[in-house]
């Protein structure tokens, strides 16, 4: 028997989202193994592949698992290099290096499998998303209507939704999303927790911290495993005031994520909890962690280390720096305000030294 679990803020019903994790990896585990048997034949690898992908980029989302990523990644390029003119290993390969922020290379991969006959509604669908990620939501609309007509209503709706979201639309963001819950089928968590934990997203920027608990608290407990969700119900604990909560949510991320944001986060409650000992070695290792990101991907980690090191990191010199480097690869609002908060920390930083050198005379 399906377990099901219990409807949420009025949502559809859908199987329980601790069981369907394991699924997910043992259907992973499953895939895999003919995968690597079958490496002699050639089709059989590609279709599996292919598959595989896409399974380990959706786990790697679900529980923040860089080294799912990587693997994607890996897979990808192993497809590619076999097979250089199927169209499934070129939108693969797109797919994984959209999601380490490599996009004009993705970019140059949906064109070539545009080339070996891939749909085109598929193509539209995967240019949009990106073109969104750089800021040309122009650009990016138009391939969205365009895609629309061949896509289900929830993939469509659920673009939609977390455009207008982007765009600062909470009113229209907040009646497409509604539309796209209720156009769900099937009975998977994994989208519907996606779209919730969008929606709180879009909350938490516009700075609405108790909608944005009230999503991301759904999304979670419709996947009780899903990290980003914990993590940003993290976030919005500490910002309350709660920082003993926060640590508590953070805990079990620290041990189940390679990601370094939870351990940074963790030393930033510790510390606003008045635990700096704790802290330290938390503060440590996400700086350790950071450094190989950067160095492996830095345009999916520059931005993520830059905060670090203008927060808990203390580094704003360092800062700075991956700031610059982030606008350098994506002319973005957001890495324009990044590189505007760091400069203003290092002029900070700069005005405090000169003051406590030349310290005002008293009358």
């Amino acid at each position: 028997m399906t377990a099901l679990c219990p409807r949420t803020d009025q949502g559809p019903v859908t199987t329980d989202g601790t069981l369907a994790l394991v699924n997910l990896s043992a259907r992973i585990d499953g895939v895999a193994a003919p995968v690597h048997r079958a490496a002699s034949a050639v089709p059989l690898a590609v279709a599996r592949q292919a598959v595989l992908v896409d399974l380990l980029t959706l786990r790697g989302h679900l529980l923040s698992r860089v080294a799912d990523y990587e693997q994607a990644a890996q897979l990808s390029e192993r497809m590619v290099w076999n097979t250089p003119d199927d169209s499934s290993a070129l939108l693969a390969r797109a797919r994984t290096r959209a999601t380490l922020h490599r996009f004009a290379e993705a970019m140059a991969d949906l064109d070539a499998a545009g080339r070996a006959g891939a749909a085109q509604s598929t193509l539209d669908a995967e240019r949009a998303a990106i073109l969104q990620a750089v800021g040309c939501h122009a650009e990016a609309h138009a391939l969205l209507r365009s895609a629309a007509p061949h896509q289900s209503a929830f993939a469509r709706l659920s673009a939609l939704a977390v455009f207008r979201a982007e765009q600062g639309e909470t009113a229209e963001a907040e009646h497409v999303f509604d539309e796209a819950r209720a156009a769900h089928r099937g009975v998977s968590p994994f989208p519907l927790a996606q779209l919730e934990f969008r929606r709180g997203v879009m909350w938490l920027r516009e700075g609405d911290l108790p909608a944005a608990r009230s999503w991301f608290d759904t999304a979670l407990r419709r996947v009780p495993g899903y990290a980003p969700a914990a993590g940003h119900l993290a976030e919005v604990d500490l910002l309350l005031g709660a920082p003993e909560t926060a640590v508590a949510r953070l805990r079990p991320l620290v041990e189940t994520s390679d990601d370094p944001e939870y351990p940074a986060h963790l030393a930033l409650a510790l510390r606003a909890a008045g635990r700096h000992q704790e802290a330290q070695p938390w503060r440590d290792r996400a700086a350790e962690r950071y450094e190989e990101l950067v160095t492996r991907h830095p345009e999916a980690y520059a931005d993520h280390a830059a905060d670090f090191w203008l927060t808990v990191g203390g580094d704003v010199d360092r800062g700075l720096q991956l700031a610059l480097q982030t606008l350098v690869m994506r002319r973005t609002s957001r890495s324009y305000a990044l590189v505007r908060r760091a400069q203003e920390a290092s002029e900070g930083l700069a005005h405090d030294a000169s003051a406590s050198r030349h310290p005002a005379t008293s009358m």
